[in-house]
């Protein structure tokens, strides 16, 4: 049993569907891919959204890819996978999600929905790449294809422009090592909460001096924060996340 959606649910589809800009012939994988599995868990439902999930990812790695390789002739192999990246990256695509308004539409299971999990990055991200699979199957690909450029291609224009797709951390190293072969270090200075929701706190020193500070869900977040508060500092201006 898949769990096919009641018609309460069939009417939130429908109001989905013109946020997307996207239409459904059937809403089955629309609603499947907005079901998390502590959801399908705890109704002994066999589909979840992670197959979707896992198709999505490779047709939006697919799509930003021919992207990139048709529009920026002059990006070397590096950069376009740098760019990529940033582009797909968890937060970028937990942004996107927010923007279509997807947590509202999630379906979880009791301990995860009163964890939070509807505002999660990591619940945003993967849902939208499940969304991105669904298109592909129930509707074609040039419409997943449409929907994918609708969302990211004014962001990949701008990354080129300002070359803020290198990521914080190897954008430090590599101003710093403008002027010495010394690599700043990551050291954790504290860490907060339960083991399932910890918070990581992330100081960069350079020659013993302190650069910058960040947190995050995990150690490479936090340190990715650090480098950017570094950046910031450094630059005077605001490094995008």
């Amino acid at each position: 049993m898949r769990g096919a959606p009641d018609p309460r649910r069939v009417a939130d589809l429908e109001h989905l569907q013109v946020r997307l800009g996207v239409v459904f012939p059937k809403y089955e994988l629309l609603h499947q891919a907005l079901m998390h599995r502590s959801f399908a868990r705890e109704r002994n439902l066999s589909s979840d959204n992670e197959r979707l999930e896992f198709l999505g990812d490779a047709v939006l790695e697919l799509v930003v890819s021919e992207h990139l390789y048709l529009h920026f002739p002059t990006a070397s192999e590096g950069e376009m996978a740098r760019l990529r990246s940033a582009v797909v990256s968890e937060p970028s695509l937990a942004a996107k999600a927010r923007s279509l308004g997807l947590g509202k539409y999630l379906l979880l299971g009791y301990g995860e929905e009163h964890a939070g999990g509807r505002k999660l990055d990591s619940l945003l991200a993967n849902a939208l790449e499940a969304v991105i699979g669904a298109i592909h199957l129930e509707v074609d690909y040039a419409a997943c294809q449409a929907f994918i450029l609708n969302l990211f291609e004014h962001d990949v224009e701008d990354l080129w422009k300002t070359k803020d797709f290198i990521d914080p951390k190897s954008a430090l190293q590599e101003r710093v090592q403008q002027s010495s072969t010394i690599t700043p270090t990551y050291e954790v200075y504290d860490e907060q909460g339960p083991d399932h929701d910890k918070v990581f706190h992330v100081v960069v020193k350079w020659q013993g001096d302190i650069l910058g500070k960040g947190h995050g869900k995990t150690k490479k977040d936090a340190e990715q924060a650090a480098a950017r508060d570094a950046l910031h500092l450094l630059l005077g201006r605001e490094v995008p996340s």
